[in-house]
């Protein structure tokens, strides 16, 4: 009797990534791997502030006005990353985005 298996159309199985890794990057909530995701509206706001003051230049009261919208919008995404993050890498992403804001804010 042949063996039904050498017939089969081999299936590529995704390799386990190692302990450490599952562990930084699978998502909580779907069990997929996540490293990056598509930008929320907060992200999309800093974006768009950071645009504005490259191509603009705008100065005096304007020029604050967007460099306090970018900061605000990256802070409020990184405090949002560290809440409700799907998984230790995007919450580890938020908090180092929260301390390096924080530090320019310090250091300006």
């Amino acid at each position: 009797m042949p063996d039904d298996d050498q017939d089969a159309t081999p299936v590529p199985v995704a390799r386990p990534l190692p302990q450490p890794l599952e562990w930084l990057f699978r998502n909580r909530v779907t069990g997929r791997v996540t490293v990056a995701q598509p930008p929320n509206l907060l992200l999309g706001v800093f974006i768009g502030a950071v645009v504005v003051r490259r191509v603009a230049d705008p100065e005096g009261t304007a020029g604050a006005a967007v460099d306090v919208v970018a900061g605000v919008a990256l802070t409020a995404w990184a405090v949002d990353e560290i809440i409700r993050g799907v998984n230790p890498w995007r919450r580890i992403l938020g908090a180092t985005v929260l301390a390096a804001t924080a530090a320019g804010v310090v250091t300006s």
